[in-house]
């Protein structure tokens, strides 16, 4: 395990976990539970199914009791075309990682399963189901060993076969830095989705560099000439068309979505995601 990947696991798990086991709430602490009824909390009772409003009502512990209660499949599907190696802060791929690393925490501290599947043109990995830390650890090396040039992203086949492979009904994270064509329509339909859009300031508001040779990570095709205000313009205008285009799509489908560039926290965006904030 490299160093990068050691300082990742330390700060989610920190994060997740707190500095006493359990001083953090799940980031989806409840999700695929059914609330069925109130009753007088009894010693050995799970304090945190306290319902601390009735309990101050009526003066006396409460605990809230749940229907069928399951444990969550929870996956993450990472994107990880070309483009992912880039970044001004620290690579797109860098921050894929920690966020997953949160998120298969938050589901183990949950009791959940946590899987992971790495996509670009087609799937190149999908784990399997798992409760045990070392398995987070594992997910990460092989997202940080895998090749990412010339792949390229490819939105389509990836909900075709997503649909396809997932089985059971899914509480599906999807990181990706979502430029091209999108549809999770028929996959919004037997998951729960959550898209997080990764991606680096300098790509939605780039500056005039003049003259210069560039690479196209997902291609490798190599393009050379001026870089100035009048290919700018036409670059902006069309990734807010291809954002305004993808977040009509989500709001569509009832997908909760939020973004998350490479010099902010990932956690602290995902935490704000769950309380309902973007």
């Amino acid at each position: 395990m490299n160093s990068k990947i050691k300082k990742i696991l330390l700060k989610t798990k920190k994060q997740v976990f707190g500095d006493m086991l359990g001083n953090n709430p799940s980031l989806f602490q409840g999700e695929g539970f059914e609330f069925s009824e109130l009753r007088e909390y009894v010693y050995g009772d799970d304090i945190r199914k306290i319902d601390w409003k009735t309990t101050a009502k009526l003066g006396k512990p409460y605990i809230r009791i749940y229907q069928e209660e399951r444990e969550l499949n929870v996956v993450t599907a990472v994107m990880m075309g070309g483009s992912t190696y880039f970044g001004t802060v620290r690579q797109k791929s860098e921050v894929m990682c920690e966020l997953v690393a949160s998120i298969g925490f938050s589901a183990m501290k949950n009791g959940d399963l946590f899987s992971n599947l790495i996509f670009a043109d087609k799937l190149y990995d999908m784990s399997r189901p798992n409760k045990k830390f070392f398995a987070i650890e594992d997910i990460l090396n092989r997202m940080d060993n895998f090749e990412v040039l010339d792949k390229k992203s490819d939105h389509i086949l990836f909900a075709d076969v997503i649909f396809k492979r997932l089985k059971r009904k899914s509480f599906l994270f999807i990181l990706s830095d979502f430029v091209g064509d999108v549809d999770l329509t028929l996959l919004s339909k037997k998951h729960d989705i959550v898209v997080i859009i990764i991606r680096d300031k300098f790509e939605e508001n780039p500056k005039e560099l003049g003259y210069l040779r560039v690479m196209d990570m997902e291609s490798s095709r190599v393009f050379e000439g001026n870089i100035g205000a009048k290919e700018l313009d036409t670059y902006t205008k069309a990734l807010a068309q291809n954002d305004a285009k993808l977040y009509a799509h989500f709001k569509k489908n009832n997908i909760r979505f939020t973004k998350i560039y490479t010099d902010e926290e990932p956690f602290l965006k995902l935490t704000r995601l769950f309380a309902g904030r973007r």
